[in-house]
């Protein structure tokens, strides 16, 4: 690995020199600087990090802001952290992750230390009490979700509304009648977080249209929860034909609770799931859904936070379109 005393070596400079156009501490001729920056390139140096941030008025690291609360899937949260972090690396950032609930308290700290140059914000809520301290922060920031004013704001997330819609429609196609949305934990619900409200208003909106009956189910994310929002929807809703799976950990529980209860998929009871491919494609029966596409919208969500560092125009909302899968839990009503 290449050493300070090789590049000046290389440029015919002391090493001193290196240091200085790295650092941009003492003012070196334009002609000096690009041969040391020449003979950077050719040896493959790495600066010390803090050489680079010196240099650059950057420390190359970007927060992600993920709150593990109650309620919170880990697993998929943590597909789209390792997408920013993937990412990030490509445009040569590290990333800081804040697990803690701290709120804008959080946002404060890592701010005030000038230890990050952006900041990405997850789990985002319709009224979201982080939102104004982002703002008057003034660091370039994305949120993947959509609180429910976005005015100064960037965002991306999967168009959850559409996604909601598309399960409806689907169904609606196949002649069911009667539907259900099974959804996230209450907490979820109570903290008003975008994703899960935004699923509803696409359930309900779009079942409304097709003239359906619908109803919204929150479901504990635990067996024990999963068995209680299915026997108490198949004994208040004997007609159900259909629901619509929002909750990654109970799709498992849920299959197996109608099975027991005597509604074969996709025989008596269709399933459609909005959830990641893999756990769709390995559920017995294979699961149509719509997608989380967690590696397109990190990918995304840092493309939009390098731009805005690098100072272009970015647009203000990113909404991916939703994808839906039919497979082998769905058909038309007997």
């Amino acid at each position: 690995m290449a050493k300070i005393e090789d590049v000046a070596k290389h440029a015919g400079v002391a090493p001193s020199t290196v240091s200085y156009v790295l650092s941009g501490k003492r003012s070196i001729t334009q002609e000096t600087r690009e041969r040391v920056l020449a003979s950077i390139e050719a040896l493959g140096y790495q600066p010390h990090a803090g050489a680079r941030a010196l240099a650059s008025n950057r420390s190359n690291v970007v927060a992600l802001v993920v709150p593990l609360r109650s309620g919170i899937h880990v697993p998929v949260i943590m597909q789209f952290a390792t997408s920013v972090v993937t990412a990030a690396r490509e445009h040569d950032h590290d990333v800081l992750l804040l697990t803690q609930s701290e709120g804008e308290a959080g946002l404060r700290r890592v701010a005030g230390t000038s230890m990050v140059d952006a900041i990405i914000v997850m789990d985002v809520e319709l009224h979201d009490p982080r939102l104004p301290v982002l703002k008057e922060l003034g660091r370039p920031a994305v949120l993947i979700g959509f609180p429910a004013e976005t005015d100064g704001l960037t965002c991306i997330d999967l168009d959850f509304t559409a996604a909601g819609t598309a399960c409806v429609d689907h169904l609606a196609e196949l002649g069911h009648r009667r539907v259900a949305l099974i959804g996230s934990p209450p907490e979820v619900y109570e903290r008003e977080t975008g994703f899960a409200s935004r699923t509803t208003n696409g359930f309900t909106e779009a079942a409304a249209r097709h003239g359906i009956a619908a109803s919204v189910h929150a479901c504990e994310a635990t067996q024990a929860g999963a068995q209680k929002v299915a026997a108490e929807l198949l004994a208040e809703h004997p007609d159900l034909t259909a629901v619509v799976v929002h909750n990654e950990p109970v799709v498992a529980p849920l299959l197996a609770a109608f099975r027991e209860a005597g509604r074969s998929v996709p025989d008596d009871l269709s399933v459609v799931a909005i959830c990641p491919d893999e756990l769709a494609e390995y559920t017995m029966p294979a699961l149509t859904s719509v997608a989380i596409p967690a590696q397109e919208v990190g990918r995304q969500a840092v493309g939009l936070l390098m731009a805005k560092l690098g100072g272009r125009q970015v647009p203000d909302a990113t909404l991916l379109p939703p994808h839906l899968t039919v497979r082998a839990s769905t058909a038309v009503p007997r």
